[in-house]
């Protein structure tokens, strides 16, 4: 959500700026800017829509100079305008900021501002960063802008250039992220340390109420008390992977189809049948894992859905009380904190707001935090005890798919890794659990391999206006999942629910209309899965059914079936994943729509 760069070196900085932005254009975008010094003045570019926008503008008209800062705008305050866009600039044309984050009191400082006769251009809370540094500039930028972070409540983090000290960068930050990217004779910043890599694998993870001046040959940080600091750089060694689609027509779809490779990676990463099992390498003793009482997983969107398959598998193999949060509420319901609690999280990014407040929120109460995530160096895996990286590699589409079943394969490994330490799972029984998983990327490849199937139902079904997903026990999480890609890029009202509270409401909903994906696949609760499809069959609801290879009564009862291929219950929500993305895709190309990039929604959402 919202990305920021910025560039203060010899290259030609509006393209380095452009360059970063690409890169960040996953987090999700509406508009986009770049504002460079050159020649004492600020000169500034900025449109709505795609990158490519600007690229075309700066193509024609590109900016010189050797300090920048640029912008791509996920819209809060203010529609989505050139106005609105970012840099905001001051009264005077000689600062220019960059924000992502959120000014929960900027009515009262715009108010403040206007009648000390501030000139205001947009609708944003952002725009207030730049009239505050403005009205504090008495020949001293870093002071200015302290002065201006002393003034604003919320979340933020902002970087500035100002024509009256045009050779520096200045930035700070609070909950919401900031990298420094360090080189030779330049320097960088950003929102992600993806936006550089092209450039250093050198970075400073700034802290919250940091504020830092960036030349080309020198980086000084300060702390909240003004007092200068050292910040440890970090190598980061992650692979520099180019957004490209490669044969694809959308990420998305090449992301589904990366699945059983990343799976496979994942999965021999973590077992090796030569040594005693113990799949992650992580600080927190097995002693402290082994008498743990309770477990409370706190994540977002996808990731919930991960960890709500997380709690079954914890209290099926490990018999540990799970609870499931969803972060933005587990940060503010007052949670009981106590006893021999591990609270884990999960983000893709790393870098998701609520999820980061509610690892605060338990390190509060002096409770452990383990995390699952994809991004090394990331705020959530900074600021918890420990971190289970689940190494899907980039994301670009918004609507995650392989860190999805990356995320679920990592839940699966640690409750075996778990029971292991609670002595609750024998040895061979373990060896042939590990032999299962060892077997999910091939079975990947197959749901894939028939993917056509997937594409003829979709053809049905997609002008449809609503649809239910229905699950039980670990495919429950499933039918949720199933329903938020097809909201996420299709655009179409979709409901997932639990079958069996399908008759305390929802069998209001069904006619002949509708369709009702019921997610089927043998297991424990699969006979009463099917007595919940004779339900709606009853009346006339259309049903697409995934069920496992070789069942023939599902057939009975469903207007489409696809197959996949048997597995363990507990496996089962890995291979159902991949059906759910397709119809999504599917679904959202016949109907015309951006997959990659969905209406409103960000890949990282940074703020709350």
């Amino acid at each position: 959500m919202c990305g920021i760069v910025g560039y203060v070196g010899t290259r030609a900085t509006d393209t380095v700026l452009l360059s970063g932005l690409w890169k960040l254009e996953y987090r999700g975008y509406d508009s986009s800017g770049v504002a460079v010094i050159s020649d004492g003045e600020i000169h500034m570019k900025k449109a709505v829509g795609k990158l490519k926008v600007l690229a075309d503008i700066l193509d024609k008209e590109p900016l010189s100079g050797s300090v920048g800062i640029g912008h791509t705008r996920w819209a809060t305050h203010g529609e989505p305008s050139a106005e609105n866009a970012h840099p905001q600039m001051d009264c005077s044309n000689t600062i220019a900021v960059v924000h992502n984050g959120i000014i929960e009191n900027y009515l009262s400082l715009k108010e403040k501002l206007v009648k000390e006769k501030h000139l205001f251009r947009s609708f944003t809370d952002s725009e207030v960063i730049p009239h505050l540094i403005e009205k504090y500039y008495k020949g001293n930028l870093l002071k200015a802008v302290r002065l201006a972070m002393n003034d604003i409540e919320g979340s933020y983090a902002f970087a500035v250039i100002s024509t009256k000290e045009p050779n520096k960068i200045i930035c700070c930050k609070k909950d919401v992220p900031l990298i420094i990217g360090i080189g030779k004779n330049e320097n960088l910043i950003s929102s992600d340390t993806f936006a550089v890599l092209g450039l250093t694998r050198k970075i400073i993870f700034l802290e919250d109420y940091d504020i830092c001046v960036v030349t080309n040959d020198k980086i000084s940080i300060f702390d909240k008390d003004d007092k200068e600091v050292e910040r440890k750089p970090s190598r980061v060694n992650g692979k520099m992977i180019e957004a490209d689609k490669g044969e694809f027509p959308h990420f998305m779809l090449k992301e589904i189809y990366e699945q059983p490779k990343v799976a496979e990676k994942s999965i021999k990463r973590r077992i090796n049948h030569n040594e005693n099992f113990n799949p992650f390498d992580l600080a927190v003793s097995e002693g402290e894992f082994a008498k743990t009482s309770r477990v409370i997983i706190q994540a977002c969107g996808t990731s919930w859905h991960a960890g709500y398959v997380g709690k079954y598998l914890l209290e099926k193999f490990c018999r540990v009380h799970t609870e499931i949060d969803i972060s933005s509420e587990f940060r503010y319901r007052n949670p009981v904190l106590s006893g021999e609690t591990l609270v884990m999280a999960i983000s893709q990014s790393g870098e998701t707001a609520d999820t980061i407040a509610g690892i605060r929120e338990a390190k509060l109460a002096f409770l452990k935090v383990l995390s699952i995530v994809n991004v090394m160096g990331s705020t959530v895996a900074r600021e918890s005890d420990d971190a289970i990286y689940i190494h899907a590699g980039p994301e670009i589409g918004v609507a995650s798919t392989k860190a999805y079943t990356s995320q679920l394969i990592a839940l699966n490994l640690f409750s075996l890794y778990f029971s292991k330490l609670k002595w609750l799972i024998k040895e061979d029984e373990l060896t042939a659990k590990l032999k299962e998983i060892e077997l999910i990327p091939k079975k990947m490849q197959q749901i894939l391999d028939k993917s056509d199937e997937i594409l003829e139902i979709a053809k049905r079904f997609h002008r449809a206006r609503n649809f239910i997903f229905l699950g039980r026990g670990v495919n429950y999480p499933s039918a949720l999942e199933g329903a938020l890609k097809l909201k996420e890029i299709s655009y179409i009202h979709a409901t997932g629910y639990p079958a069996g509270e399908m008759k305390h409401g929802p069998i209001a909903l069904i006619d002949e209309h509708l369709p009702v994906v019921c997610i089927t696949p043998k297991s424990s609760v699969y006979a009463k899965m099917i007595s919940n499809m004779e339900e709606v069959k009853a009346r006339k609801g259309k049903i697409i059914a995934i069920a496992t290879e070789g069942d023939k009564e599902v057939k009975n009862v469903a207007d489409e079936v696809f197959y996949i291929p048997d597995c363990p219950e507990s496996l089962s929500p890995i291979l159902v994943a991949l059906p759910l993305q397709l119809l999504a895709y599917h679904i959202a190309v016949l109907r015309g729509l951006d997959v990659d990039k969905p209406r409103n929604l960000a890949k990282s959402v940074t703020v709350e």
